[in-house]
């Protein structure tokens, strides 16, 4: 097993307003969260034109956010974070090992009795966000995995696998405004609708689950050169498990995380750690051109980068 990895990562996000904004307010996950699996060395938010105001604090989750005021006209934003990060194995999980969902599920219930402080923090990810909601068709899709006294982390692995079987990655299915259950008809969709069906269906159960945003090592075709820019953003999620604590499940790989995910935030769900979102007065038409590069940092210092 690799004991740890170093990456380089670049996030560039480009606006082209149609008409001059006037106003603006931003939102920024853009540095990597603090981990016992993660160190970062250097890290760096490029902004253009120059915020008015900026802020660098921690989100209600302990994520780290920036927040930038601009009010000055500007017809263009760049925003282009570079992190220089290591990502450290994390202990071998033994799924067997860990207690009946049932059991893990009664001990997230509200009864009137005072919860762990652990507990007490994987609740605030047992109900719905606004994107992930909780109904039954979702607990009816996932009820083959949870066999009577299952394992947790089995009856969750055996979900993603379902997940990984029954669905294609397709790009051009979905939008973050898909209705989860749209997802569930047509069984399509990208990593962020997959993440967040995984998480409506551990919920429905009663079980704690958070998404996680961040980045994912990917290799290019045999005998071709990585092209920079073009990764992209990845999300899957966590389950919160008594023994083992927070356990980190893949389904659009099919994997339980390893050196090869970077963890940029987590929360309930996409709408909490959106890389970059915000307010803006005028504009017109803009969509924004986003380009992501995620390489091994031996390999950037050959290429200088």
């Amino acid at each position: 097993m690799t004991q740890s990895a170093r990456y380089l990562v670049l996030h560039d996000t480009h606006y082209h307003y149609t008409a001059p904004v006037s106003l603006a307010q931003q939102l920024a996950h853009l540095w990597p969260r603090e981990c016992a699996w993660q160190r970062c060395h250097a890290r760096s938010l490029q902004v253009s034109p120059e915020p008015t105001r900026r802020r660098d604090e921690l989100d209600v989750f302990g994520n780290p956010l920036t927040r930038l005021a601009f009010e000055r006209p500007h017809d263009e934003l760049i925003v282009r974070a570079r992190l220089d990060l290591e990502v450290l194995a994390r202990p071998a999980v033994d799924l067997a090992a860990s207690p009946p969902w049932e059991r893990v599920c009664d001990q997230l219930a509200y009864s009137g009795r005072h919860l762990d402080p652990q507990a007490l923090e994987a609740a605030r990810y047992r109900f719905e966000s606004p994107y992930v909601h909780i109904k039954q068709v979702f607990a009816d899709w996932a009820a083959a995995c949870f066999t009577p006294g299952r394992p947790l982390l089995e009856a969750v692995q055996a979900l993603m696998t379902q997940l990984f079987t029954e669905f294609t990655y397709d790009a051009a299915a979905t939008s973050v405004y898909t209705p989860l259950v749209e997802v569930l008809e047509q069984r399509r969709g990208v990593c962020q609708d997959f993440a967040h069906l995984m998480l409506a269906s551990l919920r429905a159960r009663g079980l704690a689950a958070r998404y996680v945003s961040g980045y994912l090592l990917t290799e290019p075709p045999p005998g071709q050169a990585r092209l920079i820019g073009a990764d992209a953003s990845h999300a899957w999620l966590a389950v919160w498990c008594p023994a083992q604590g927070w356990v980190d499940f893949d389904p659009t790989n099919n994997l339980i995380a390893g050196t090869e995910h970077i963890t940029l935030a987590w929360g309930r769900d996409f709408s909490d750690v959106t890389p970059l979102r915000g307010v803006i007065l005028g504009g017109g038409n803009h969509d924004p051109q986003v380009r992501v590069t995620v390489m091994p940092h031996d390999e950037a210092l050959r290429r200088s980068l």
